[in-house]
Parts: structure tokens; sequence; C-alpha cells
């Protein structure tokens, strides 16, 4: 009976003892929270090469950078010959360096420690609570499981993350930035040594009486490296020369505004970015010359924005000038939205191109234009009568545009803007109007040059892709390095604009005009090919410059960020002297390779630029892109009868048929002549009518303003009374004679220039024209008060 008790008690006392050993694995296997570190850490930004290009403080007021994944070399072996010869050899803990810090502290007044480095990192990661015999032991069963969990690299790197090494400094990382202004890799022995020694005596690191036991401690640690065979006796002596650490180091801030955005977007995160070190210093230190150079014309701000054409990496982001906090320095400019002046000009030209509404040279009217009452004017308040659509994209004449945009479709052109990526033209069409191609909305330097960017892109991969497009090319920019945009599948059907009317349009980019009298400009021009528009908004407040290779797409916006405008405050002066700085500082490519098989060879006329009509005296062949709607025939150039000395034009009814010279010649509307013959001086308009013969039915004059029937408000001057109202009317021959009438009451005379200066009163009139031959011609006009 005793035995069967003792059994039983026997067996209980095993249940009990193993019930105890379940809970204690237990509480072993769960005793490292999920989490080691929950702290927060800085965002920090680095090269694709990997080097630091800034950081900002962690939100508890700590540099702390995110973890890495490695442990420099030379801290390794500081480390452990520091704190933890043995650090391979035990499992966390080292049981005899416990035994010999658990009798020194029974037997003596000192205490020692006899932690692991595995040990360390388990404080840290409790916050270094206060040292008991019971968190000891806490500390030693979760090191064991930290080791069991990791792999001893693993638990270095941990260590190196989250180690204090004085102030607010947290981590070898950011310790050797602070401290050195160096990557923790590029650290020296000496400096190395410093680093190892500080996180047993963080406040060591600040000058005073700490700064002498600091700098023994270093040097006993050199002097077990070389006795150990890591570092020579030469290297020993270099190195106990060195310095120490004095007040900490402003940590490197070459993106400033790429940093704030991703503070915003990837708080506390390490972020490898696709921008080139060496290019990004060098674009901050042009900017800081262009800065001093515009800051002479009270423009403080301006921005650079360097992408890959193929990849749409950004290479360069230089989100303002070096300006102060009353010039709002901080405003990150590439993501502001401006009025975009006249740079989606080109959108609208390659639109056209494609639908086949236009040809690259085909003449286009530039004269006094006014559409449901909006009149818009050319930068130099000038007009050239007719223009080759290529010449107006070049010199950004604003008339063209707004007529062109009217013939296209407001609509239809927006409806592209916003496939582009223009998601800060957010407004309804109408809201902008015909204004919108002159700077009637806003958008972004960072969406302006990735537009211009997937117009390259899209010439790169047509070519590559065996004549297809890439269903997604109009992608926003890759900020960070290994993103993967969704490039879409390949279609024949190209996204948004095709390869022909896009190279169309980049070959009139190339001849836009350069500022007068900078030689620089000039040696420029051989460097390489770039298609390049700049674009100036309304009342001189944003000056932009866009130029595309195969390789970089370069956007460079000039302005105050306030919106102030300033004299001067051009797209050619104030933006493309450093867009063209930029590009003189990337490597040279090769201009784009033509697309064939987008485009075809059509016969045009030398003179019109259309395609040529029977009368056009001289032709050529050109690749245009290929559309299925073709423009008409040229216009411009009729088949004229003269008489034998060619002075007058006759006709089978008044001149003998065997006499007839019959010519082509190249003949305007009486208004648009009237412009375009200021420009040329070669243009010679239609003979007179041999007396006695008929003339043909076209009109010897038409009025240049107004040119159709429209509402005028007069305007007042400064005393509030309002201004004169000139008419103006066109006449084959300018040295004629007109006669004015204004409701059937005659008015005056006018010769060789024939404008009429009025003030009507409110209401409808009838203006009527007569010139000594007889002809007539009316309008009507409907005055309103302002």
């Amino acid at each position: 009976m005793q035995l069967k008790q003792r059994t039983i008690s026997f067996f209980k006392w095993l249940g009990f003892k193993r019930s105890l050993l379940l809970i204690a694995f237990g509480y072993w296997l769960f005793c490292l929270p999920k989490v080691l570190f929950e702290a927060p850490t800085s965002t920090v930004i680095e090269s694709r090469e990997g080097f630091l290009l800034g950081a900002r403080i962690a939100a508890d007021g700590q540099w702390r950078f995110p973890a890495t994944d490695s442990v420099p070399y030379k801290f390794k072996r500081c480390i452990l010959l520091f704190e933890d010869e043995y650090f391979y050899q035990h499992p966390g803990v080292n049981p005899v360096a416990v035994t010999k810090a658990l009798w020194n502290n029974l037997t003596t007044d000192s205490r020692r420690g006899g932690s692991t480095l595995t040990q360390q990192v388990i404080r840290l990661s409790r916050d270094n609570k206060a040292r008991t015999y019971s968190e000891k032991l806490i500390e030693m069963v979760q090191a064991t499981r930290l080791e069991f969990s990791y792999s001893k690299e693993e638990v270095l790197s941990i260590y190196a993350s989250h180690a204090p090494f004085g102030g607010n400094v947290i981590g070898l990382e950011t310790a050797a930035w602070r401290y050195y202004g160096l990557p923790a890799a590029e650290l020296s022995w000496g400096q190395m040594a410093t680093l190892a020694v500080l996180p047993n005596a963080p406040a060591l690191v600040y000058p005073g009486k700490g700064h002498e036991v600091l700098l023994i401690k270093r040097n006993r640690l050199l002097k077990k490296l070389m006795d150990r065979g890591e570092i020579s006796a030469t290297d020993y002596e270099l190195s106990i020369q060195e310095p120490l650490p004095g007040k900490p180091l402003p940590l490197p801030q070459l993106a400033p505004h790429l940093l704030d955005r991703m503070v915003k977007e990837k708080p506390g995160q390490r972020i490898v970015t696709t921008l080139e070190y060496k290019l990004q210093v060098q674009l901050n230190n042009s900017m800081r010359l262009h800065h001093g150079n515009l800051a002479s014309n009270e423009i403080h701000n301006a921005a650079v924005l360097v992408l890959g054409t193929d990849s749409r990496e950004v290479l360069a982001y230089v989100g303002n000038s070096p300006t102060s906090a009353a010039h709002q320095v901080n405003v990150d400019i590439i993501r502001s939205r401006r009025s975009t002046g006249s740079i989606l000009k080109p959108l609208l030209y390659a639109s056209a191109l494609q639908e086949g509404s236009l040809l690259p040279d085909m003449l286009v009217k530039d004269v006094p234009t006014s559409i449901n009452g909006y009149s818009p004017t050319n930068f130099n308040k000038d007009f050239q009568g007719v223009i080759s659509a290529r010449e107006a994209l070049s010199r950004s004449l604003n008339i063209p545009a707004v007529r062109l945009l009217e013939s296209y479709g407001l609509e239809r052109f927006y409806r592209k803007l916003k496939k582009a990526g223009f998601n800060s033209i957010n407004q309804q069409p109408n809201h902008y109007g015909l204004s919108l191609i002159l700077g009637g909305a806003e958008a972004s330097l960072w969406e302006v040059t990735a537009a211009y960017a997937g117009l390259g892109a899209t010439l790169i991969h047509f070519d590559q892709e065996s004549s297809q497009y890439r269903t997604q090319e109009f992608h926003a920019p890759v900020l960070q390095l290994n993103e993967s945009p969704d490039l879409g599948s390949l279609d024949f059907k190209a996204p948004i604009w095709t390869a022909g009317s896009i190279y169309n349009t980049f070959e009139a980019l190339q001849e836009v005009n350069r500022p007068f009298g900078q030689e620089l400009w000039d040696s420029f021009d051989g460097a390489q090919q770039i298609a390049w528009k700049t674009g100036t908004s309304y009342g001189f407040k944003d000056a932009w410059a866009v130029g595309v290779t195969p390789k970089y797409t370069v956007g460079v916006w000039a302005g105050n960020a306030d919106g102030e405008g300033r004299p001067g405050l051009t797209g050619v002066q104030a933006a493309a002297p450093l867009l063209f700085e930029v590009f003189d500082q990337l490597p040279k490519s090769e201009f784009f390779a033509k697309p064939f098989d987008d485009m075809v060879q059509r016969t045009l006329c030398s003179k019109s630029g259309h395609i040529a009509g029977p009368h056009c005296q001289h032709t050529e062949q050109k690749w245009v892109a290929d559309a299925k709607v073709l423009t008409l025939s040229c216009s411009y150039h009729q088949s004229i009868f003269l008489d034998a000395e060619r002075k007058y034009q006759v006709n089978l009814d008044c001149y003998p048929a065997t006499q007839i010279k019959n010519e082509s010649w190249f003949v305007l509307p009486p208004y648009v002549a009237h412009y375009y013959a200021k420009n040329h001086p070669e243009y010679k308009a239609l003979p007179s009518y041999k007396p006695g013969c008929f003339p043909a039915e076209m009109p010897n004059m038409e009025f240049i303003f107004p040119k159709e029937t429209s509402d005028i408000v007069l305007a007042q001057d400064f005393s509030q009374q309002p201004n004169e109202v000139v008419f103006k009317v066109a006449h084959r021959k300018s040295e004629t004679t007109l006669y004015w009438y204004l409701n059937k009451t005659y008015l005056g005379t006018t010769d060789v220039f024939h404008e009429m200066a009025l003030l009507p009163k409110a209401g409808n009139h009838l203006l009527t024209v007569v010139d000594a031959d007889g002809n007539e011609i009316s309008h009507e006009i409907h005055i309103r008060n302002p």
C-alpha cells in the first residue's frame, strides 16, 4: 500500500515537474515581443548609389536611422573586442562572465556587468530598466530566445542600429554621420574604435573631462586591435593621433524638398531613391549660381527636375532655390501648381498633326482675332499675317495657338491632357476656355516634365517594340529605386499621341529661338540636339523651360512662390539658361530615330506648306505624320492671266488670248496681306485689272477690326472717360482713298493707313467704307459702355 502511494506521489511529482517545464518552455518560447523596438525612426533618403541625401529627426526627437541589415567589418571587430569577445561561442549568455560578475558584486563594493551584446540588445529593447537581479534574469532568458530566432549577424545588426551614442544619437550609421560626416563603412579604425566604446558610456562624447576618459578607452581598444593583429603598428600610431569628435555635425541636405515629401508619404523609412548623387550635387551648385543672377531682379524661386526619358526615373530633384524663409524657401516648387503659359502648345501641335488637320510647315493665320469675345495677343504685340505652323510653335505665337485650339476642339484637347497625367487641370473645359493654351490652367513642374518625357519615351519604344506602343506610357515619374510602374501592354494604336506627330513636333522644337546676344547659346547649339520649349505666364509670373533628348528630360521653372511678377521673368531669359546649363552637365545623346512606320512622304507646296496644288510653283517631298484625314491642297497659289507686259490682270473678254500670259501667284486675303507684307517686303500683291477689264470676284478690301459682328466694350482712361475705338481696313491698293460712313453719316477719308478712330454712342451701328472705284463693305457693330 505504501509502495503504491509512493508510486502515485512520484508520478504526481513528475507531472508537476513536467508542467513546470512546459510552463517554463512556453514562457521562453513566447517571451520575446513581436516587435523588439517600437520607437519611431528618422526618415532617410539615399541616392541610387547609397549615399545619404538627407534625413529628418524621428518623432520622439531622436536621431535614429532605420535599422540596417549589415555591420561594417571594422565596427564588428572593435565592438566584439571591447564588449563581447566570445560572442560567436555563447548562446546569448556567457556563463563565465556572469559567474565572475556575480562573485565580484557579492564580494566587493564595485559593480560588474558581464552582459553579452545579445543581452544588451534585450536591455535596449526594454528601455534600459533598473538593473536588478530579476531584470537581469529576464534579460538572460530573452537573450537566449533572441539567439534562437536570429543569426549572430542579425543580432549584431540590431545592436548597431539601436545602441546609444550620446545625446539624441541612436545607431551606428547615425553616429557616423553626426560625428564624422561620413557613412559608417568609410570610417577609419580610429573613428570606429571611438564609436565602439561610446555605447558603454555615451556621455563621454561631450567635450570636457569625459573626453579624457574616452581617449584612454579608445586608445586601449586600438592597442588591443594591434596586439590581435587586426591593425598594423603604423595604423595604430596614426589612429591614436586622430582627434575625438566634438559638436555633432549637421546631416547632408542635398534634396530637402524631396525629403519633406518622403516624410509625408513614407515617414520613418529609409528610401533608396533614383537620384544620382553626383548630378544632384552639381545641380544644387548650378541652382545656387543661377539664383544669384535671378535674385538681382528680385526673382527668388526656381526648381529643376531631371528624368530619365525612357525609365522616367527621377535623376535630380531641386525643389527650390537657396533663398530665405521670407521668400518661401521651404515650398516644393516641383509639386506646386503654376500657370502653364505656353508650355502646352507643343501638345496641341502634335494633336493637330495626328488628326491630319495640320502639316508641319502649313501656313496658319496670325491676325487680330476675336472668338466669342476672347481676343488673344502675341507676346510682341505684332502680327505676321500668315506664318508656318512650325515657326509659330518655335516662336510661341499666341494667336495661331488659340485659333488652332478653337478648330481642333477644346474638349478633345482637354481629354488628351487628362490622359497625359495633368491632374492639376481639374476644372471642366469651359472653365478654362481657349485661354487653356496660353496659361489659363495650372500644372506642376512634376506633371509637365513627365508629359514631355512621355512623348520622348513613346518615340523610343515605338522604335524598340516593332512599331507598337505601350498603353501606359504616360505614367508618373519613378522616385524609388527598383520601383516598377505599370506599363500596360503593347498595342499598334497610340494611347495619346502617335510617333509621327511627336517626331514632327520635336523637329519644330529644335528650332526654338535662343536669346540674342549670348555667345553661350551659340556655342551650345552644336553640342547636342534638344527638343525644347519655353513658356511665360500672364503678368510675367512664371517662367518655364522643358527639354527632351532620348536620354534625359529636364524641366525648369523660375519665378516667385508668392506669385509676384517681374519684368524679364520669361521662359527664355529666366529658365532656359539654366535648362541648357543642366544639359551641358549631362552625357550627350543622338536625336530620336525617325519613326518611318508612322510617317509618309507628301508632296508639299514649298511656299505654303500645304499639300501641293496644281498652281504651286515649287514643291518638295517631306516626311510627315501618317494621318487618316488630310488637309486640302494649297489654296494660296492661284493661276492668273496677265497682259503681255505682265503689268495688269486681264481676261478673255478684254484681251487677245494669244497675248495673255498665265502665271501662278501667291495670293493672300487683303486683311492677311496687310500684316504679312510688313514683314515680307518681297510679297507682291495681285496686279490691278487693265482698264476696261472686269475684275474677278475677289474682295478688294476687308475689315481688319472688327473682323466679325461682335460686341465692343469702350475702354476707360484714368479719368474714367471712354477711349476711342480704332477701326481698321485693308485694301489691295494701300495708296487708294477710302471714304468712311457711320449710319450713313460721312466721317472722312483715309490714305495709305486705313484706320479711323471713333467714339460711337452705345447701341447698334452700321460702319461702311467705300473705295475710289465705288466698291463698298459694311459691318454691323454693337457698342457697350464699360
